[in-house]
């Protein structure tokens, strides 16, 4: 790739990139043409899937973002982010009849669980509810939006009897994955797949024998390279629109599978655990 194709646009990102093109090697130059060509496709891709699209390494695309002047991948993004933003609102200004805010919203939550209805495959999906059944312990691992989700997990879990626990400080994980084992299972969430707290825990409880199940947008990112059990939640989302509520929804969809699964492999006792803490809180209701 010698040539660039540099979009007809006021992008101030494409100019940037052509401008320190000469000074590329040329294995990010094969990024950066890449990225000239496709920045609409790029904005939802993670580190991984650039990096395959230019026959490159990770390496060299985190090089390439840091030639530019950028600190890493997401700050990448977010550049594109904003550049998108402006030829976003100028085709919204054009012709055609508009479509209600609400049902523009539904419609993108819709596709987003029907996203991941098809991502599923029902198989792993099987086996992650027969080891979360059979495991010693079960931790929830998430930053930011996906922390929040983790906690939501917890909730779902507790209430069917299972005892499991929800972390979202990154230290907190670091040091709980040091101490986990065989027979442990760590869930770790993070759409971007590129969370880095949540995947270095990640590896350290895997470095300790536990088993590692990952829910996210990206089947190739840092978190299913680390992954032992992988299961895709619909909802991309761009920079500018991290913590989409239809990104949380696909990945609470996931939770809602995953506790029913285990609370229909023993509906008596699930049942009990239903009762017991629903009486336990009746008390805090008017």
């Amino acid at each position: 790739m010698t040539d660039i194709q540099v979009p007809q646009s006021n992008s101030k990102l494409a100019g940037m990139i052509s401008s320190y093109y000469p000074s590329l090697t040329k294995s990010e130059q094969k990024v950066a043409s890449i990225v000239l060509q496709q920045m609409e496709k790029v904005i939802y891709y993670s580190v991984t899937d650039l990096a395959d699209a230019a026959e490159v390494g990770d390496a060299t695309v985190l090089r390439f973002c840091r030639k530019i002047g950028l600190k890493g991948y997401q700050e990448f993004k977010l550049a594109i982010a904003k550049d998108l933003t402006v030829t976003s609102q100028e085709d919204e200004n054009g012709n055609g009849k508009p479509t209600s805010l609400p049902m523009s919203i539904a419609q993108y939550t819709k596709n987003a669980i029907d996203e991941t209805i098809n991502f599923l495959d029902e198989a792993v999906l099987e086996k992650i509810i027969q080891l979360l059944d059979q495991a010693k312990s079960v931790h929830f691992f998430g930053v930011g939006t996906s922390g929040i989700t983790a906690l939501d997990a917890k909730n779902r879990f507790l209430r069917i009897g299972r005892r499991v626990d929800a972390i979202i400080d990154p230290h907190i994980q670091a040091m709980t994955a040091a101490t986990l084992g065989h027979g442990d299972i760590v869930v770790g969430m993070s759409v971007s797949g590129s969370t880095k707290d949540t995947i270095d825990a990640l590896e350290l409880a895997k470095e300790n024998g536990a088993t590692v199940v990952a829910i996210t947008f990206y089947a190739r990112s840092p978190i299913t390279k680390t992954a032992d059990f992988v299961l895709i939640s619909g909802g991309k989302e761009s920079p500018l629109e991290g913590g989409s509520l239809a990104a949380k929804i696909s990945q609470l969809f996931i939770i809602d599978i995953l506790c029913t699964g285990l609370a229909l492999r023993d509906k008596n006792f699930s049942l009990d655990m239903k009762q017991k803490t629903a009486q336990a809180v009746v008390g805090k209701i008017y």
